[in-house]
Formats: structure tokens, sequence, C-alpha cells
């Protein structure tokens, strides 16, 4: 298993011979607006793609877990082939359709996907009144023959969905949405430092990967406060923060 940060949270990942694309954001740095009701008004994305990202690079099929823009923009949707199958989950096809793509699958549970197995898992994507208004979110476990089980939480916080995925699948890798993201009322909606702390405690068998950090205004909690906070509790062997463009080999 080979996997990029790209970008927040997009990521190539290249997997039991397949390559796969996750929640695409391809927009230019500053062209989108700031995220309403923050303490951060600067405009979206904050950053760049890396130099490193291959543009030209096709995946052979995308996975989706919600519809907010900074998980599947207007720029990947017109880059990516119509022809690109698109796996999301449910609810969300409509939206695929709409920008014209013809293979779109729904996970319910589960799919086979050329030999990879792929559980669709819950998350809360907030607390309260907030979360219900960020609606739903999924993440993603992978598994190959040959491969690490990987699983890829997407925009939630530490909850039991969480606990139950890590539970049922005791996956050797775990890509967090970290950042801390919030609005100037309520909790954090995506993981903070003490989430990604909590999983480390929680699953000692797994190694975890923090993304999604340094790209979007609401993200308040950069890479480098996760860090100090990794080293206050001596987790930071059980934790990677990539940079842009950085690869991991698993």
């Amino acid at each position: 298993m080979k996997l990029q940060l790209i970008r927040h949270a997009t990521l190539r990942l290249q997997y039991a011979g397949i390559e796969f694309l996750v929640d695409p954001m391809f927009s230019d740095a500053g062209v989108n607006p700031p995220v309403i009701n923050t303490a951060n008004t600067k405009r979206n994305p904050l950053v760049s793609l890396p130099s490193s990202y291959e543009s030209d690079f096709l995946p052979q099929a995308v996975l989706v877990s919600h519809l907010h823009p900074d998980h599947w923009d207007e720029s990947a949707a017109v880059a990516l082939p119509k022809s690109t199958p698109i796996l999301c989950q449910p609810g969300d096809e409509p939206a695929f359709h709409k920008a014209g793509f013809s293979e779109i699958a729904a996970i319910e549970e589960s799919i086979v996907y050329k030999g990879v197995a792929i559980y669709r898992t819950g998350g809360q994507h907030g607390t309260g009144e907030i979360g219900q208004m960020m609606g739903n979110v999924s993440g993603f476990m992978l598994k190959a023959e040959g491969e690490p089980t990987l699983y890829i939480a997407g925009d939630t916080i530490w909850c039991d969905e969480v606990r139950e995925a890590l539970d049922a699948h005791h996956p050797e890798i775990t890509v967090v949405n970290a950042g801390g993201a919030r609005f100037v009322k309520g909790d954090p909606i995506t993981m903070d430092g003490d989430d990604i702390v909590n999983i480390c405690g929680y699953a000692p068998y797994t190694k975890v990967v923090a993304v999604h950090m340094d790209a979007i205004n609401h993200c308040l909690v950069t890479r480098e406060d996760l860090r100090e906070r990794l080293v206050a509790d001596s987790l930071v062997e059980r934790v990677a923060i990539p940079e842009d463009g950085e690869w991991l080999i698993g």
C-alpha cells in the first residue's frame, strides 16, 4: 500500500494494484469564499495543490465520503473523466449523475471492487444541532489479500461509530480528518488533539495518519499544534502527520 496526501482530505491511494482517489478537491488557492461563521475569514483553499501532485493522474475509482465542497468540488468534477467509477454513500448519487458521471455505486454496507472489499463506516460530523445540520458522512474500511486493513474515517469526531468500526475491523492503519474544524459557536466538527489521543489509547494496534489540516479556513488545529500535543502525550511515534504531496508506505 502507498498513500499520498495531496491536500486536506484528498488522498491518492495505491492499494492491491488499484489506483484510488479519495475526496478530491482540486480548486486553486483562494478561489472559494471562506467557510462562514468561523474565526478565520481567509479564502479557500488556503494553499495550492502541491507541485508533486501529478495532474494527469487518472484514478481507477474515486471514493467520496460526502458532498461538502472541501471533499468534492467543481474543479474535481470537471477534471475527472465522466467514465470514472464513483463510490459514495447512499443519497449522494444524484449529484454525481448531475455532474455527468455514468458509473456510480452507493455503498450501503459493503462492496467488492476489483478484489478490494470496501466497507462503509459511520461517523458524527459534530455534536448537537450543528452535527445534525452537517448531514450524513461516511468513512471507508478497505481490505485485500496481502494489504494492511486501511480505515479512512472521514469527517467525524471521536464517537461510538468510530469505536464500532475499530472494534469490527482492527485496521492496521487509520486515516483521520483532523484540524479541529469548528464554527464560532459549538464543538469541533472534525477531530482535534483530544480525539486523536483517544484513538491512540483505544486502539493501540493501529497506526494513525492525521490529515485535513492547514488548507481550509475553519480548521483551526494546525500540524504544528498537533505535533506539540503528541509530544506532550508521548505519541509522536504513533501518529504520522504528512505534508501536502508526501507519500507514506504501509
